[in-house]
């Protein structure tokens, strides 16, 4: 695979009538996925190994991104959804490597800006529920 541009990483959260709005001007995206481990060691684990127990641990994915918002509705509906405390369906696009989608709650969102510069917004996203993954074509 060849390198990826990160300017092409997608945000979209869901409207609430069945259509999406992208977050657009993300300069800096993160994707993390954690698997918690549940650890099954005991007398009899060889030579006093540690044993995972496994599927047995809390999946998690964490979302951050910051840049500047692309119009007033996406910057609406992420304050929207905060205030409100929803956790509504997101896309998380990855070009030429696939689709995340699930349930994600907003965690933190933070707006900042220079005197000579455009406003800008940070946001870290938590899942909240089962987050599904769709392979690039």
């Amino acid at each position: 695979m060849a390198g990826q541009k990160g300017r092409d990483i997608l945000l979209k959260i869901s409207d609430g009538a069945g259509g999406w709005v992208t977050l657009a001007g993300i300069r800096a995206s993160r994707i993390q996925l954690s698997a918690g481990l549940v650890d099954a060691t005991n007398a009899d684990s060889a030579e006093a190994w540690r044993e995972l127990l496994a599927g047995a641990g809390a999946k998690t994915a964490r979302v951050t991104g910051r840049g500047v918002f692309k119009d007033a509705a996406s910057d609406a509906r992420m304050r929207a959804v905060f205030f409100a405390g929803e956790a509504p369906d997101w896309h998380l696009i990855l070009p030429d490597f696939g689709t995340l989608e699930g349930e994600f709650q907003i965690a933190e969102l933070s707006w900042s800006g220079e005197h000579d510069g455009e406003a800008e917004f940070a946001v870290t996203l938590e899942s909240a529920g089962l987050v599904t993954f769709e392979a690039a074509p």
